[in-house]
């Protein structure tokens, strides 16, 4: 059965305001009215692996978020007790020698394009391609049953959605080297040490915990969320010196197109704010 985007009318059920995708919709989206939208991969019983249609119905229901005005938070998770297993190898083949340039059916390239924060909340494994697009995200939560782990050298596939690079530049290339030379298994506690992952909750809190981050972001400046999330993640692919200027000529451009009203609206703002806090007792 092939997985179909669901439209913002379109409704799963919902536990705690988290949403329940029904059986049928492989890629489930939906979204919610405060801006929060969850994008759920919906194959438990194959462990959320990804079937090549799956991938194409994925990037596209990023892409589609990320042009929704009424979107502001993206939250990506998976149904039962993995968040994504990898590449489905029964059909090894038509994936891998497919046209791995077309970024409009990779949701890795898709995410990486997209200009709205994606909070992964991994609940369970994330293993291989689960593992790339995990690693996609601008922030991880995870249960405390998640399990990361990189099984390309193991089953002999090349990786091509970042994990040889990104990975090291997070946790360090002698630790990235042993993770993927090993095929060893990370828990959620230790990803966490390794700065691999923000916050590890129980299972039962994960996506209260992303909903919760999703909302102090919401709460934010909309147009400045955007620009910081650019600039970090545009930085971060360059040296130190290269990022700093870039963070110089993106500041200029943004305060040289603000109008004297903006910078007034945004000094009330500071000024409203300061007289509502308490004096510092430091």
């Amino acid at each position: 059965m092939h997985s179909r985007i669901v439209p913002s009318e379109e409704k799963g059920t919902t536990q705690n305001g988290s949403p329940t995708p029904p059986p049928e919709k492989l890629i489930f989206v939906h979204r919610q009215p405060n801006g929060v939208a969850y994008v759920i991969i919906n194959r438990p019983k194959s462990l959320n692996s990804l079937t090549r249609s799956m991938m194409g119905d994925l990037a596209k229901a990023i892409k589609s978020l990320d042009s929704d005005y009424s979107v502001r938070v993206i939250i990506l998770s998976g149904s039962g007790r993995a968040f994504c297993s990898g590449v489905d190898l029964t059909a090894a083949e038509d994936v891998f020698k497919g046209d791995v340039k077309d970024v409009e059916t990779d949701p890795v390239a898709q995410m990486e394009r997209c200009k709205k924060p994606i909070i992964g909340a991994i609940n369970g494994f994330a293993v291989t391609a689960g593992f790339e697009i995990a690693l996609a995200c601008d922030l991880l939560v995870a249960s405390k049953e998640a399990k990361f782990m990189d099984t390309h050298a193991r089953f002999g596939i090349f990786p091509s959605w970042g994990l040889s690079q990104k990975l090291s530049r997070i946790i360090g290339p002698s630790r990235a080297r042993e993770v993927s030379l090993t095929a060893m298994a990370v828990t959620a506690e230790q990803a966490e040490r390794w700065g691999l992952v923000n916050h590890v909750v129980e299972g039962s809190e994960l996506l209260k915990k992303a909903r919760q981050i999703a909302e102090a972001i919401i709460k934010n400046n909309e147009d400045l969320v955007l620009r910081y999330k650019a600039v970090i993640n545009d930085g971060f692919k360059q040296d130190l010196g290269h990022a700093l200027a870039l963070e110089k000529e993106r500041a200029h451009e943004y305060y040289a197109g603000m109008t004297k009203e903006q910078f007034k609206k945004m000094q009330e703002f500071i000024a409203g704010r300061s007289s509502k806090k308490t004096p510092s007792k430091l």
